[in-house]
């Protein structure tokens, strides 16, 4: 019975400290920002004295438990590569806030707080469920980051393939007012938001450190992973290297992102009753006939 309490504890401690870092975040990033800036100009430190103060309290506590538990999935799972999961925080948006590392330990560890939680319940409730419990938590701890991963994918290229018709509007108006194409993309930073013009504005950046618009463009397509945009990139690229009018292309990429919108419109608009089928069937038609047939019932109940 101690043993079990003890259990219980840790693992209420352990949740109740994630809640709290997650809940704090925001905040313990600003307050870091603002001391970087009042630290500004001053004398600098010793290099081990920057790396540690620069280095935050998540990183220096969770980072020598991610990184041998990242090691350990790589091992378990010989297909899931660092390089690929990078990829997939590229598509998510979170390449600069997570690590593959961080995310492959993030597995592992909420694998093996679910084989705690889970073996807690199972000695709680008795029987032989306390394996079962066990492997099913542990299974979903290892599951929930990927899902919430892809589910951040899916809204992101969603939203990008809504916003990309009106951004490319943008930049055909700015571009046919006179502007050149990087201060189209400026003008378009400035007059829109969401994760397309967000990409933009990394580009923008990148662009403005030297880097090619070429490679600029193709490195903003593959951390985008959507296939409209890739061939609008793709069509930028060969405009830029054969010199042809930019205002008429993005015009004409305008008006094909608008189409494949419409037709992605449709075709979520003709999943909708297959999806609905379910429901109905378990929820709505089960209480239809309740009140249908449940007087003749009670008649026909009488009648015998």
């Amino acid at each position: 019975m101690m043993l079990l309490l003890l259990v219980a504890g840790l693992s209420v401690a352990a949740a109740s400290f994630l809640v709290v870092q997650v809940a704090t975040l925001p905040a313990r990033q600003r307050r870091d920002l603002l001391d970087q800036a009042a630290r500004y100009g001053t004398q600098p430190a010793a290099p081990e004295r920057v790396m540690y103060d620069r280095a935050t309290f998540r990183e220096r506590v969770f980072a020598p438990i991610l990184v041998p538990l990242a090691s350990v999935v790589v091992r378990l799972l010989p297909r899931t590569t660092r390089e690929s999961v990078r990829q997939r925080l590229l598509h998510a948006g979170l390449a600069q806030k997570l690590t593959p590392d961080a995310f492959l330990g993030a597995k592992g560890l909420l694998a093996i707080l679910g084989l705690v939680f889970g073996i807690t319940i199972g000695l709680a409730l008795g029987g032989a469920t306390v394996l079962l419990l066990a492997l099913g938590a542990s299974a979903v701890g290892f599951v929930l980051p990927d899902v919430l991963v892809n589910g951040r994918i899916s809204n992101r290229r969603e939203r990008i393939q809504v916003a990309l018709p009106d951004a490319l509007d943008l930049l055909a108006v700015c571009v046919e007012a006179g502007l050149g194409f990087d201060a189209a993309l400026v003008k378009l930073t400035e007059h829109m938001n969401g994760p397309l013009v967000e990409e933009f504005a990394l580009t923008l950046n990148e662009m403005r450190i030297g880097e090619s618009r070429t490679e600029a463009l193709k490195r903003m397509s593959a951390r985008v992973g959507v296939a409209e945009f890739s061939a609008f990139v793709r069509a930028i690229v060969q405009a830029d290297h054969l010199g042809t009018s930019m205002g008429s292309l993005l015009r004409v990429q305008s008006a094909d992102a608008r189409v494949r919108r419409h037709i992605a419109a449709e075709e979520i608009a003709m999943k909708a009753p297959i999806k609905m089928l379910f429901p109905t069937l378990l929820f709505i038609f089960p209480a239809m006939f309740i009140v249908i047939l449940g007087p003749a019932l009670i008649n026909f109940s009488k009648n015998l």
